[in-house]
């Protein structure tokens, strides 16, 4: 479906961006890439290694309007990945996070719409439902935004979305470079937040296809949930470094000691798929009569009982210490 159309990826000098770009020109004959960020030095280093005559280079910040309305001229789909994430760097620098996360959000719906874009799929985060910390919130704020900007889209065309997935392995935020690095430089031990602690995880690569697959099943209004494994912290630093001992350091501000995708007032709308769940908006669209049962691309889901949560302690499948040093081995160094 990407085959000629043009692709703007917000924050596209990230992790996520990389690898969605590096799959996206693998696998389709895009008509223009356009990697959207702030960061100038990332840019150029992104510029060595892709090279095709698609890419497109635009230097801007999702808090300016007027600059998302430009670099969105001849838009076909939108990934919408750009975003303040650090949870303790969010509690003492609020006002940041929000310009960032809630008026960015605001000012890339109001652009793909005024742009005609097709399709817009936003990222989010396990931390959004039901928050405890500051990004957490601000990333719930957004995706309410993302829902509702389909009534706010009117007659117009463009359909908005949202992914929420857990921990990804190896992104720069994520914890596994801070193990690597402390074990590179020869540590004695590994600092734990909590030895009950657990974290939904999914690879780059399995984030990178579930934004792709949700394109094609996206019919407006949907939060789109992988089925993913869980894993216990002490588990990810046995697998990472079995010979280690572990030193308890306490939660950071803004943590919370388990995770959670779908909490238990969401049951009500959420569909069972095959290797995702999906909640419907909670509110009636003005232009949209879908049937989220039956995706974009035929996929009949089922409605799960009342008292569902998918929580990362409570998830049915959890990774192994075996299965972490795995993962591990593959993931780039």
């Amino acid at each position: 479906m990407f085959d000629d159309k043009s692709i703007f990826i917000s924050g596209g000098t990230g992790s996520f961006g990389r690898a969605f770009i590096t799959r996206l020109l693998a696998q389709y004959r895009p008509r223009r890439v356009v990697v959207f960020s702030r960061d100038e030095l990332k840019q150029y280093e992104m510029q060595q290694s892709f090279t095709a005559p698609c890419m497109r280079w635009f230097l801007g910040d999702v808090r300016d309007a007027e600059r998302l309305r430009q670099a969105m001229r001849g838009i076909d789909y939108v990934v919408h990945a750009a975003a303040l994430k650090q949870v303790p760097a969010a509690e003492y620098n609020p006002s940041e996070c929000i310009r960032t996360n809630v008026n960015g959000a605001e000012n890339i719906i109001a652009a793909a719409i005024e742009n005609g874009v097709e399709k817009v799929v936003a990222l989010s985060t396990d931390k959004a439902a039901s928050p405890i910390n500051l990004y957490g919130a601000t990333k719930l704020l957004s995706d309410k935004l993302f829902v509702a900007a389909n009534n706010v889209a009117g007659s117009q065309q463009t359909r908005f979305a949202v992914v929420r997935y857990g921990n990804v392995a190896g992104s720069r935020g994520s914890v596994v470079p801070f193990f690597n690095k402390l074990i590179g430089e020869g540590a004695n031990e590994l600092p734990i937040t909590d030895p009950r602690m657990t974290r939904f995880w999914i690879t780059l690569d399995h984030g990178v296809q579930f934004v792709l697959d949700s394109f094609a099943r996206m019919q407006g209004g949907e939060v789109f949930v992988p089925k993913i494994p869980s894993i216990r912290i002490v588990d990810l630093a046995r697998g990472m470094a079995p010979e280690l001992p572990h030193k308890v350091v306490g939660i950071r501000p803004g943590e919370k000691l388990h995770e959670l995708m779908i909490p238990l007032d969401d049951a009500r709308m959420t569909l069972e798929f095959a290797d995702h769940f999906t909640i419907e908006p909670s509110i009636r669209f003005n232009n949209v009569d879908a049937d989220f049962a039956v995706d974009g691309v035929g996929e009949q889901g089922r409605r799960v009982a009342e008292d569902f949560e998918y929580r990362s302690d409570t998830n049915p499948e959890f990774l192994s210490i075996q299965g972490i040093a795995e993962l591990h081995a593959r993931l780039p160094a």
